[in-house]
This record gives C-alpha cells, sequence and structure tokens, in this order.
C-alpha cells in the first residue's frame, strides 16, 4: 500500500514549487474515485471547495509568500463535524438532506491553516459504535484486510489515512472513537484532553464526553495537526483558556528518564495473547529508550463500561431529542398527527443501536432511576479521575494496550451487543476521566494486523502523551 509523504515534506515540496497543490488535490480524488468504491470511507466529496483552497495555496507559493503550517495537505472531515454547505448525515437517515449553513471550529482552523479539505468520511451513526457497521451508508472495510472492520465510531478517519485517501483526518472520541480505530488500521490517533479543542459545531453524542482529535500516518504529524485545532474558542463556553504548546516541538523530545506507569488491570483476563506481546514490546522499547517502568494499579476499572454506558446514553437520549423531523432532516410521510410525526420520523430515521442507547439513557435518567443508575455512575466517575490524578503524582505517564483485540471480522459482534461494547474496554476510561492520550502502532500480530499501543496522561499534557508515543513509533523504524 503506497504511503503518504509526511506533512513536512508535502509542504516543503508545495512550497518551492515542486509540487502543485491542485495536482496534489486531483491525485487524491483519483485515488478515492480508484479505491473508495471498494472501501466505503468517503460519504462526500468537497472538491470545488478544495481545488479553490488549492488554487490560493498555489498562488502563494508562486509569489515567495509565506505559506501556513498545512499549506496544501489533503485532510478528511469525520460526518459529524459540518462543513458549509456540505452534507452532514453523521451516518444518519434521520439528517438526509441536511446542509448546515457554517463550519465546526475545528474545520474552520484547519482550513485557515492552508489544508485543503476533501469530502466527508464514514461513521457509525452519530459516532455510535466500535466497528462502523452502524452507519445507515454502510459499514467501512479496513484497508488492511477488507474482510475486518476499520473500528469505530471513526472508522472512516483512520481507514482515510491508512489507505493513503487523505494525508491526515479528523475524528472524534467519546469512548475510544479516535484511539481503537487508530489501533485496528495501524495509524497515530490523538484523544486531546476534553476542553483543549473546541466542539462548536460537532454534532453531540455525549457533551460531556465528545472530543475531537486527529488522526495522521505518524505521530509528528498528528501533534501538527493538534496544533492547530486545538485553543479558547468564545463559540464554546467549555474550550480552555489554557495556552497551546507546539505539539510539534514537544514530540521532538526525548524520553530518557520519564517514568512510565503499566497497570496490571489492562493486562488481564481479555487480552489477546498476540496484542500483549506486542504491547509489552513497546513497553521494552520504551525501558530501553531510557524510561523506567512502574506497575501500577487502576482498580476501578472494572467499573468503567457500565459507568460509560450509563454516562453515554444518558447525554445522547436528551442530545438526540433535537432530531424530531419538524425542523431539518429526515421527516415521516406516514404521519396523521404531530405525535405519529415525532414517533415516525424517529423510528424511521434512527438505527437500531441509537435507538437502544436512546432507550437505556432515558431509562438511567427516569423518575426513581436516575440515583440508582446516572447518579451513581457519576460517582464512580469522579472515582476513576482520582484514581488516575492519584498514578500520575507517580508516573508521567501510562501506557496499556489500546483494544484487547487486533480488528474483528465484520459481522463479527454485530448480533451481541455487549461483546461489541466490551471492544472499548481499554479506552473508556480516560474518557470517562477527562485526560489526555495517543494510540501509535506498536506491532502486528502473525495475521499481519495491525495493534496500537495507548499512552495517557494528566490534563492538558498531550505533549508528554506525544513524547511518549513518537519513542515507541521510533522503535518500529
Amino acid at each position: 500500500m503506497e504511503k503518504p509523504k509526511t506533512l513536512a515534506k508535502l509542504r516543503a515540496e508545495i512550497s518551492s514549487g515542486a509540487t502543485k497543490a491542485v495536482d496534489l488535490a486531483a491525485g487524491y480524488y483519483d485515488r478515492i474515485a480508484e479505491i473508495n468504491p471498494r472501501l466505503n470511507i468517503y460519504l462526500s466529496l468537497s472538491k470545488e471547495r478544495a481545488l479553490t483552497q488549492a488554487e490560493r495555496i498555489d498562488a502563494l507559493a508562486g509569489k515567495g509568500d509565506p505559506l501556513p503550517p498545512l499549506a496544501g495537505i489533503p485532510v478528511g472531515i469525520k460526518d459529524v463535524l459540518v462543513m458549509q454547505g456540505a452534507p452532514a448525515t453523521a451516518g444518519s437517515k434521520i439528517l438526509e438532506g441536511y446542509r448546515p449553513p457554517y463550519d465546526c471550529t475545528a474545520v474552520a482552523r484547519l482550513e485557515a491553516a492552508g489544508a485543503m479539505l476533501l469530502g466527508k468520511l464514514n461513521c457509525d451513526e452519530f459516532a455510535m459504535g466500535s466497528s462502523n457497521e452502524n452507519s445507515a451508508y454502510g459499514p467501512v472495510r479496513n484497508p488492511v484486510d477488507t474482510e475486518r472492520v476499520p473500528g469505530g465510531s471513526s472508522g472512516g478517519s483512520a481507514a482515510a489515512v491508512a489507505a493513503n485517501l487523505a494525508v491526515a483526518t479528523l475524528g472524534t472520541d467519546t469512548g475510544g472513537s479516535i484511539r481503537q480505530p487508530a489501533s485496528f488500521c495501524g495509524v497515530v490517533g490523538v484523544l486531546p484532553t476534553w476542553s483543549r479543542v473546541s466542539r462548536y459545531g460537532l454534532i453531540a453524542f455525549a457533551s460531556s464526553l465528545d472530543r475531537i482529535g486527529p488522526f495522521a500516518a505518524n505521530v509528528r504529524d498528528a501533534a501538527t495537526l493538534l496544533g492547530v485545532i486545538a485553543g479558547y474558542d468564545p463559540k464554546d463556553a467549555t474550550s480552555s483558556t489554557a495556552q497551546v504548546p507546539d505539539y510539534a516541538a514537544e514530540s521532538d523530545k526525548g524520553v530518557e528518564g520519564m517514568r512510565i506507569g503499566v497497570p496490571a488491570e489492562y493486562f488481564a483476563e481479555g487480552l489477546d495473547v498476540e496484542v500483549c506481546a506486542e504491547v509489552e514490546s513497546g513497553i521494552d522499547a520504551l525501558r530501553a529508550a531510557g524510561c523506567s517502568i512502574k506497575p501500577i494499579s487502576l482498580p476501578h476499572t472494572k467499573y468503567a463500561i457500565p459507568t460509560y454506558y450509563l454516562v453515554a446514553t444518558a447525554e445522547a437520549s436528551a442530545n438526540l431529542a433535537r432530531f424530531d423531523g419538524v425542523r431539518y432532516g429526515y421527516r415521516s410521510a406516514a404521519s396523521d398527527t404531530l405525535s405519529d410525526m415525532y414517533s415516525h420520523s424517529r423510528d424511521e430515521g434512527f438505527g437500531a443501536e441509537v435507538k437502544r442507547r436512546i432507550l437505556l439513557g432515558t431509562y438511567a435518567l427516569s423518575a426513581g432511576y436516575y440515583d440508582a443508575y446516572y447518579g451513581k455512575a457519576q460517582q464512580v466517575r469522579r472515582l476513576l479521575a482520582e484514581e488516575f490524578l492519584r498514578a500520575f503524582a507517580e508516573v508521567d505517564a501510562i501506557v496499556t494496550p489500546t483494544a484487547p483485540t487486533a480488528a474483528f471480522k465484520l459481522g463479527e459482534k454485530t448480533g451481541d451487543p455487549l461483546a461489541m461494547y466490551l471492544a472499548d474496554i481499554y479506552t473508556v476510561t480516560a474518557s470517562l476521566a477527562g485526560i489526555c492520550g495517543v494510540s501509535v502502532p506498536c506491532g502486528t500480530t502473525s495475521a499481519g494486523l495491525p495493534v496500537g499501543m495507548q499512552v495517557l496522561a494528566q490534563h492538558l499534557n498531550e505533549g508528554t502523551a506525544l513524547r511518549v508515543a513518537r519513542a515507541v513509533e521510533a522503535a518500529q523504524s
């Protein structure tokens, strides 16, 4: 499979005139036309917008003007992030025909930095899923093995980078939806601290958990993208005002002397033997690079899955109440009354997994059950967060497997929702705690399937996670 050039190399070629941004964009659209029918990664293309940007970049380069940091870089956007005038489906039939009148802040920042926005990428419906099989527009196939899932919910975003149908992409992560597909597709995915990247223009699933982050073929490129999209946004009152460091420069720093925590709970029953071996090899590489490896314990990890699926579904039931067939999107024709229109539109417009989560969340928030379920889950969430804070008092970063297995086969888990939920066992803890992390490739199984290592760091310490991930990456080359 053809590997993409790094951001720095592509930008240098465009700056010197050796490569024209217009030709680069055309080449990627040719690749998409050839490969996308087989992989189902792109749901829509934004050719006119991308080519207009390419012409602007070429004009700047032709005059010898300084180029912005992502000048001419082809980027794909997960279809839960809105782009003005482009279809925004969130992988759902219920948003059929919706074309938002504004840009997501993260998308606008990419374009302001010179990126060419190629189009919108397939995903699980409303970002609810771990395999990209819940999309109303069909599953994405993993470019490494087309009989397997790419992971979810940002499966299209990970697969686009793995198949070189974009140099980099944006995805979202609520309970592992950047990290797990990054692991399954053999690319780098970054989970920023909650609040580090503005959520303005993100179609919400669970607002206290949703985060926007980048995918790239290597750690430094992912760090560069994160530096562009991070930072305070007055349109999102929850976005952090903390200064944004130079993440690319942070990732260049060595790791000698760093303390790396390895939690016993992430290497227990249920972890595939080959995945475990590759992650342990990655830990050995960190030791060889001068890190001290410290066993730690995160005992509340065993409560993470039920806690997550109470908090996330409760927030989803509230957020998705707005999709009622009235203002935009799908409206059922089989309705004689307003009540019927609401009911039929939601029943016909939402897929099975979204309905399941709305029902679970509505039940957890209902009178008589709120304290026992949602209230208790929030208490356990606090315990998980405090557990991580105690761990970070002793270590600089924590490393774990990203997922318990490599990519599983299409259809393998669709009949068992609980088995699908358990695919997120190693990622939901960081989501609940609000901390940051990176999934970086650390090897392959005997079948050639990628394995990812998850590197977690304390709130707003993305640079630390990127440094460790870069050291793991260096050991693979």
